[in-house]
Parts: structure tokens; sequence; C-alpha cells
């Protein structure tokens, strides 16, 4: 087996639309596996693999309770995915802020054009 820095497992974890629909569940407070299992069409051998990606990529964890084992949302690394990528939204933020003041210009442009042309006739 490989072994993935913490944010490639973040990332690879994420990669899943099931995976990322139980931890949107789990932001509303700890679920059981069948709680988590309850809106797929999955085995709950399936659901367990994905669990455990979850588990193995810091994102979950489990906590032990009587007679279940509640599965709870852990922050960490979603912070530093989310600390990675915030170089990006600045990069993002900035062209696209670029990109806006071009527009403008182009659409004050175009209706200066028109605005002249009109008036001419």
């Amino acid at each position: 087996m490989q072994i993935q820095d913490p944010l490639t497992a973040t990332f690879a974890a994420l990669a899943d639309p099931t995976r990322r629909a139980m931890l949107a569940r789990l932001t509303r407070g700890p679920a059981t596996v069948n709680e988590l299992a309850e809106p797929f069409a999955l085995t709950l051998p399936t659901v367990s693999r994905h669990l455990k990606v979850l588990e193995q990529a810091g994102l979950i964890s489990k906590q032990r309770s009587a007679q279940s084992r509640p599965c709870t949302l852990e922050i960490a690394p979603l912070a530093e995915a989310d600390a990675w990528m915030a170089q990006y939204r600045e990069f993002f933020a900035t062209r696209f802020d670029r990109l806006d003041t071009q527009l403008k210009a182009m659409m004050a442009a175009r209706a200066e054009a028109v605005s002249t042309s009109t008036g001419d006739q």
C-alpha cells in the first residue's frame, strides 16, 4: 500500500461524491454507520469501505459508545486543505477582478461607440 501525504489523502477521500455526502451529513452531528448508509443504495460493506477511506484520511473518527460506534467529523484535514487552496483563491480573485475591470471598460467603450453612432444620424 502506498503511503500518501495528508493533503493527498484528504483530496482522494473528497474525490468521491458518496464520501462528500457522508461528510455533509456529519456536519449536523455524529451518526452511526446505518444512519450514514440510509440515503444510499449501497451494501453495508461498501459503506464501511467508504468510511474506512474517510477515517484513514483523518476526516472522521469513530467513537466508542455502548452498543454503537458513531462517526464524527474531524475538521483539521479540511482546514489544511482550505489553507492550501487559499493561495489559489487569491490568485483567481485577482484575475477575476482584472477581468471585471476589463469587461466594464469594454462595455463602456461599446456604449460610447453606439451613442456616438446614433447621435450622428
